[in-house]
């Protein structure tokens, strides 16, 4: 609010006598006034007190409490729980290796039966090996072979025939007519009349490399019953028996006796 200036009456106007011990030029006695004391800053009504500035170095403090703590808990677990998950890492493999080594003899043993399986076919793969001189194994692997001989007749199978036939081969029928292994071979032709088939009084003779087999085989054809006696001679090459020659006889049913 601007000042103005009043006047007063000359007797309203107030006398200011000087106090004890001042003088009226105010030497000395001014040292006994207020010392000045500048004004204070002008805040409007309803300005709100200044705010402290917050400080940032706390949450500095705390992030870095709480990734140290991550850490520890981590490096915790990780001594607990590595040990057994390498545990159970080392028992899996343990547990395939095993297996494997079970796969592994499994398969020996299969290959091995069929090793055995191809011996007993006659289809041995070591072209040099002697020939067995135990009667008991030649009787088995010679009436394999003739069971073997004999689906190949009945199929015509010439391939299985070029393989049981030597090359020197020389058979007689029952009609007492011969022919070697081109001819008969040439000549065979399926017969779906056999219904079945089988081999009684088998007995072998062994004699180096060479073997005959004798017996009677007997056969379903038609439904009527026939057997034949046969002798076959086998010779022992490239590591198998191989059929060298053959004489078949029929057998005619006596008074009372079946085929």
């Amino acid at each position: 609010t601007p000042l103005i200036e009043v006047e007063f009456p000359a007797d309203e106007v107030t006398q200011v006598s000087p106090s004890p011990g001042q003088g009226s030029s105010g030497g000395s006695g001014n040292q006994n006034l207020p010392a000045y004391l500048p004004p204070r800053a002008y805040a409007p009504a309803g300005t709100p007190p200044p705010q402290a500035k917050r400080k940032v170095w706390p949450w500095v403090l705390g992030i870095l409490a709480l990734l140290l703590l991550l850490v520890a808990g981590m490096g915790i677990a990780a001594v607990y729980f590595l040990p057994g998950m390498i545990r159970e890492a080392t028992n899996d493999n343990s547990i395939v290796n095993r297996n494997d080594n079970r796969t592994d003899r499994s398969n020996s043993n299969r290959n091995s039966n069929t090793l055995q399986k191809n011996a007993n076919d006659n289809s041995t793969v070591n072209e040099s090996a002697p020939p067995p001189t135990d009667e008991q194994q030649v009787l088995v692997q010679l009436r394999e072979l003739e069971h073997e001989w004999t689906v190949a007749n009945i199929n015509a199978d010439k391939k299985k025939l070029d393989r049981i036939l030597a090359d020197d081969y020389v058979g007689e029928d029952p009609e007492g007519k011969t022919h070697g292994k081109a001819e008969y071979i040439r000549t065979i032709e399926r017969d779906t009349s056999i219904q079945k088939w089988d081999f009684e009084d088998l007995k072998v003779e062994l004699n180096g490399d060479r073997a005959s087999l004798s017996g009677i085989l007997r056969l379903q054809v038609d439904d009527k019953p026939a057997a034949f006696r046969f002798t076959d001679k086998f010779v022992w090459r490239d590591g198998r028996w191989q059929a060298v020659g053959s004489e078949v006889t029929l057998l005619k049913a006596e008074k009372g006796v079946p085929v």
